[in-house]
């Protein structure tokens, strides 16, 4: 086999760029691009030497219309009346059926009451336990309470609410 020796050997011309030759603009497309210009010179001329004069001076200056006058409706006379009347209130005074108790819970157990007593009582009220016994057994009940009126009980149920304590019952106090 015969050796090559590549680092000696000469490029054969691969960096040359072949040389561009500019062509003339082909004949026909002159004669386009000349038409076309003279086309649209000749049309600019027409329009400036046909036009109606009145046409372009009601354009230049344009008259504005008179607009109609339109008229609103008059006031019906019931509106005129409802200003001039007077308004005649009651007030009646609402009967508070008495006191009212909260329960929030019934347990079993004394512990499942003072816990639920506590959690009460981070939210910033007093509760109380009170344990009845029935025929079902013992029952251990927690309390707020009384209120004076509804409104201050459900003013407390929904601060129990916001700390998540919620199934607490309002009713008249017995």
């Amino acid at each position: 086999m015969a050796q090559h020796d590549y680092i000696n050997k000469k490029p054969n011309n691969r960096n040359k760029k072949p040389a561009t030759t500019k062509k003339p603009l082909p004949l026909f497309l002159l004669l386009i691009v000349s038409i076309l210009v003279t086309g649209f010179a000749y049309g600019l001329w027409y329009i400036k030497n046909n036009a109606d004069p009145e046409l372009v001076e009601q354009q230049a200056n344009p008259v504005p219309q008179q607009q109609p006058i339109i008229q609103l409706p008059s006031a019906p006379e019931f509106i005129q009346e409802m200003k001039e009347h007077e308004i005649q209130v009651e007030i009646k005074e609402i009967e508070q059926k008495g006191p009212y108790v909260m329960q929030c819970g019934s347990f079993r157990t004394s512990q499942q009451a003072q816990t639920l007593k506590a959690k009460i009582a981070f939210a910033g009220l007093v509760a109380e336990v009170k344990h009845t016994t029935g025929s079902n057994g013992v029952w251990y009940k927690v309390r707020l309470g009384p209120y004076e009126t509804k409104r201050l009980a459900e003013s407390d149920k929904n601060k129990l609410k916001r700390v998540k304590i919620m199934g607490c019952g309002i009713w008249p106090w017995t």
